[in-house]
Formats: structure tokens, C-alpha cells, sequence
């Protein structure tokens, strides 16, 4: 019988993880992102990385030479939702830029990539865009209710 939920985080050797990135702190995100989406019996990576391996990502498996703040690589599993890799650069970047805590981006860019993993897209734009970004916010509602940011 496999476990609830399972959950690793793990930090590239080398990318600089601030405070608000801190493993645990990812791994409780995560599991409570999980939870609201009602998604049992699942397992999830996600990986902290800096922009130099983030950039190579991307270019491998989107064609775009430079560095971006999420990327996700779905499974073909019912368990096994997949991958996710944050730029922990680029969370440092965006939420001075964006004028939020970095937690608070941490949990952004964690929950849009887990949101891709289970089918959702804003690429295209229109209802999809829609749908995505409102169970985005949905799900930032409940980490804060959580105390997670």
C-alpha cells in the first residue's frame, strides 16, 4: 500500500536557498496545495535550483535560452503527479519585484507548477487562463490560512 501523500524537496547543490525557502517550509506548502486539491495517495518532487540549471531546463524541453521561474514535468502516473523545479534566483528576483514576501513566492510559483502537473494551462489564455489562475488563488487562500505565507 503506498503512503497518503509523498512529498521530496530536495536543493541543488550550489543554488543559494534563502530563509523563505526553506525545505520543510516547501514540503508543508506542498502537501497543504495538495490537500485543498483533494489529491490522496499522490507523490510529488520538487527541486530547487538556481538559473543557471533552470535555464538549461528550459532550453532542453521548451526551446528558450534563459533562465524562467518554474518549469513542471508531468507524469504518465495516477500516483505520481511529477516534477517541479523552482529557480530559487528568480523567487528572490520576483518577489522584490512583485513587493511580496518571498515565502509568499515560493508558494506562487510551487502552486502554479503543481497546477500544470494536474492538467492545467494558461498558455493558451482564454477559460483555461481563467480557470488556472482563480484555482490559483484559491489554493494561495487556503497556504495563507494555513500560515504557510
Amino acid at each position: 500500500m503506498r503512503a497518503a501523500v509523498k512529498i521530496l524537496v530536495a536543493r541543488e547543490a550550489g543554488a543559494r536557498v534563502a530563509k523563505g525557502a526553506a525545505v520543510g517550509r516547501v514540503r508543508r506548502m506542498a502537501g497543504a496545495a495538495l490537500k485543498g486539491l483533494g489529491l490522496k495517495n499522490r507523490e510529488l518532487s520538487v527541486l530547487l535550483v538556481g538559473n543557471p540549471r533552470i535555464r538549461e531546463l528550459n532550453m532542453a524541453y521548451r526551446g528558450m535560452d534563459k533562465p524562467t521561474d518554474v518549469l513542471s514535468f508531468p507524469m504518465d502516473d495516477e500516483y505520481m503527479l511529477g516534477d517541479i523545479v523552482i529557480s530559487v534566483d528568480k523567487a528572490v528576483e520576483q518577489a522584490e519585484r512583485f513587493g511580496v514576501t518571498l515565502e509568499e513566492e515560493f508558494a506562487r510559483l510551487m502552486v502554479h507548477g503543481l497546477l500544470h502537473l494536474i492538467g492545467y494551462d494558461h498558455v493558451r489564455g482564454g477559460r483555461q487562463a481563467g480557470k488556472m489562475k482563480a484555482k490559483e488563488a484559491e489554493l494561495m487562500g487556503l497556504l495563507r490560512d494555513e500560515g504557510l505565507v
